[in-house]
């Protein structure tokens, strides 16, 4: 990786483009920590500092936004409303047909699903914002803080809509500046924003388990850290690559006088189909009873309950919950990403075939019975990733956002690896010398 970067500085139009990506990376963090207009920064890092506010249940949200959101900056939104958007529409992709055949149409139909997605992506953000900024004026974003009330002091109309506009307009300069890296840059650009927000949320959470620590000054608990992040690097990255490969077998075809066909290929079926997804959806949908009862008033028997089970990572109700819910939306996202039929039509409609196995439904059949076959484990190995912070909260004391958690991990190694496997790309293109040397 460090060669493959190494190599790209001493080509001209590479370097250019990752200085230039660098430089929205670096846009990017400042806007991270320019304050909205109306918050009492004072009092928010107060509450930062006593209240540990990471333990809350925006962690989620304020790890993608690289802890912006708890600081109610500009870009506090970070890049959840892109990812929401894109996601519901990938979803409703299956569901509407008017989006089915856009996506069928090439890129022209992919052109105005993203017209879509941005469009989708403003109206999360004015919903999402009009969220964050009732919590913070109610005190609900700091639990347990003196100062939370007071976080932002004015609290009429006018500065409510200006918060809530300006939080929206960073979110839609997040976009472009995603779709600037993707244009100009290296590519993959809204992966990149997302990357540097989580791995920017690394230093300060390692640095706590440090200082947290009792054994030889925290670097015990420390080393430890680390070396469980190896691992679990080394074995994210072993399951991310693998894939089982079908083989197919594409029969010759005369046009005119010419051969075609007679090629053997394979389809690349990943372990891990779904992506880090499931665990997204997981982890929204534990945080939804959390925010009921944080709301819901008096001391009624069903909030009492639930702040009991669902609000603490570490209770066995809510890790058997969080577990099943990340299996059962890997069969559901590879189940609507995934159509069988669709793709045995193609190979029956090209002359393409499985070996031993007839074209046409039977190959559907086969491939169905090899998705579900292969999801298994990569449904089983999301969980467990994703159970790596709750051992974190017992074993450390951690908060719910370990350095080296599921979503973050995944996300981090994923996107690491699609980035040098682009730039490799660029590379390769500009390197290539041909069959005769």
């Amino acid at each position: 990786m460090l060669t493959a970067f190494a190599r790209a500085f001493k080509t001209p139009d590479l370097r250019k483009k990752l200085l230039f990506t660098l430089g929205i990376i670096v846009v990017y963090r400042v806007g991270t920590h320019v304050p909205i207009p109306g918050v009492d920064y004072r009092n928010v890092q107060t509450c930062i500092d006593n209240a540990q506010a990471n333990q809350g249940i925006f962690g989620l949200v304020n790890m993608f936004s690289g802890g912006a959101l708890l600081q109610i900056t500009i870009f506090a939104l970070g890049i959840m409303p892109y990812i929401t958007a894109s996601i519901i529409l990938q979803l409703l992709t299956v569901v509407i047909p008017r989006l089915e055949a856009l996506k069928k149409e090439g890129q022209a139909g992919t052109a105005k699903i993203t017209q879509y997605t941005r469009y989708l992506t403003i109206a999360l953000a004015i919903l999402q914002g009009t969220g964050l900024v009732a919590t913070a004026r109610s005190g609900a974003l700091f639990q347990g803080c003196p100062v939370a009330s007071q976080i932002v002091p004015d609290q009429s109309i006018f500065v409510t809509i200006t918060m809530v506009i300006t939080m929206t307009a960073g979110t839609a300069a997040v976009m472009w500046l995603g779709e600037l890296i993707t244009d100009r840059g290296i590519g993959n650009g809204m992966s990149i924003l997302m990357f540097i927000s989580i791995a920017a949320t690394f230093p300060s959470a390692l640095w706590a388990i440090k200082t947290q620590g009792s054994l030889a000054g925290g670097w015990i608990e420390f080393g430890t850290v680390i070396l469980v992040g190896l691992v679990m690097v080394g074995l994210v990255v072993f399951v991310e690559q693998a894939q089982r490969r079908v083989p197919v077998q594409y029969a010759k075809r005369m046009i005119g006088r010419r051969s075609y066909g007679g090629t053997s290929t394979y389809i690349p079926l990943k372990v891990n189909q779904a992506g880090v997804i499931p665990v997204i959806f997981a982890s929204s949908l534990l945080y939804i009873p959390a925010l009921i009862a944080q709301f819901a008033g008096g001391t009624s028997g069903w909030k009492t309950w639930i702040e009991q089970h669902f609000v603490k990572g570490d209770h066995p109700y809510y890790i058997a919950t969080y577990f099943l819910l990340i299996v059962f939306f890997a069969f559901f996202y590879v189940a609507i990403s995934f159509n069988p039929e669709e793709v045995a039509d193609n190979m029956k409609k090209y002359g393409g075939f499985i070996p031993g196995i007839r074209a046409g439904r039977p190959t559907a059949e086969y491939l169905s019975y090899v998705l579900n076959r292969i999801t298994w484990p990569g449904s089983l190995y999301l969980g467990l990733i994703a159970l790596v912070p709750t051992m974190a909260l017992v074993g450390f004391g951690a908060n719910q956002n370990f350095p080296f958690g599921g979503t973050s991990i995944l996300i981090i190694v994923g996107v690491g690896l699609e980035t040098v496997k682009q730039i490799e790309s660029q590379l390769q293109q500009r390197n290539y010398e041909g069959f005769l040397r």
